[in-house]
């Protein structure tokens, strides 16, 4: 069966999801929706994919693009919605498109936990998700703190976590929140990254704080936990070598910042030079006693995307958790290098 999947918020996750699924052998990309006119819709087109309007025609028509209807046209096409749209939107869509169109959805982090029926990260509870009708993946760096939690507690416990979160001041291409010549601190303890953690994995008990720093190009975490059982810097470097979606880099490879991380993506030819996969630097790993310490990257642009994939699947009723990574994973490239 062929999953029809339509798109609403063609940005920064939207467009990176439409690409992921139209690489799915088992998925359709019914349609995509736009707010008004911009490049973004030009490339939808060039790309021949059906273009929606969520707030009429005029925008589009007036620049040479005559829409294939609205957003309820797109509904009534579509097995399950992909909601890509900035933080809050999705919760008004819910209410006033996806609630009273019986379509199930599937929302971002920026929305609150409620939104949905579980908040998802795909190797960790994959079978919550099995056929809920609204599923929330939760942020880059929720997904990011759990996609290297979860293996570690699975082997050896987690007793708890600190986390500090040092935050990219804005996406690359915002014109409007950067730069900044300031270190700025998260006046909120814990941020609020720890409680949307035990949203996916509960039994962690995790605190963060966080500070936002002059860079556009990826977030990073510094991270101590206190482990139930004894291990190694090594055995902890193995769990990460072998756990999907992680990807351990070295300072011997010179790839000693994000900068580097993001030459490295492109050097290995992924499309628009992501980093979907969790980077762990080997040298940043170490353990004392029972205390482990670890530095990791986050690519807030495109870690996210192999979870709303998964979680299409979850919400249709693709029982094989395992096997959707699998599937994700191939058809993204991740981890073949």
């Amino acid at each position: 069966m062929t999953i029809k999947v339509g798109l609403v918020g063609y940005g920064t996750i939207g467009r990176r999801v439409a690409d992921a699924i139209a690489l799915q052998k088992d998925m359709e990309l019914v349609g995509v929706t736009a707010h008004s006119y911009s490049y973004k819709t030009e490339v939808a087109k060039t790309k021949g994919l059906k273009i929606f309007a969520m707030n009429g025609e005029g925008d589009f028509i007036k620049n040479g693009i005559k829409p294939d209807g609205t957003v309820n046209n797109l509904l009534e096409k579509a097995d399950v919605i992909v909601d890509c749209t900035p933080k809050k939107i999705g919760l008004e869509n819910k209410e006033k498109h996806y609630v009273p169109n019986n379509v199930k959805a599937i929302f971002q982090g920026g929305e609150g936990p409620d939104v949905a029926d579980v908040s998802f990260v795909a190797q960790c509870n994959y079978d919550e998700a099995l056929n809920k009708d609204y599923i929330r993946v939760v942020s880059c760096n929720t997904t990011g703190l759990c996609r290297t939690l979860y293996p570690i507690n699975e082997k050896y416990g987690v007793e708890s976590v600190h986390a500090t979160l040092v935050r990219r001041a804005a996406d690359p291409w915002d014109i409007y929140h950067g730069p900044i010549n300031a270190i700025i601190p998260v006046l909120e303890l814990p941020s609020h990254h720890g409680p949307d953690v035990r949203t996916v994995l509960p039994d962690v008990n995790i605190f963060t704080t966080a500070m936002t720093v002059p860079t556009t190009l990826m977030h990073m975490h510094s991270i101590t936990a206190d482990l139930k059982k004894e291990a190694t810097a090594d055995e902890i470097l193995d769990i990460f070598r072998n756990t999907t979606r992680i990807r351990v880099v070295r300072n011997a490879e010179r790839v000693r910042s994000t900068a580097e991380v993001m030459e490295f993506a492109k050097e290995i030819g992924r499309l628009r030079g992501d980093m979907p996969e969790i980077c762990v630097w080997e040298e940043g790993v170490g353990m004392k006693d029972k205390k482990l310490f670890y530095l990791q990257a986050i690519h807030s642009e495109s870690d996210v995307v192999l979870e709303n994939i998964d979680a299409i699947r979850a919400a249709t009723g693709f029982t094989d958790g395992k096997k959707s990574i699998e599937m994700t994973n191939k058809a993204l490239g991740v981890n073949n290098f």
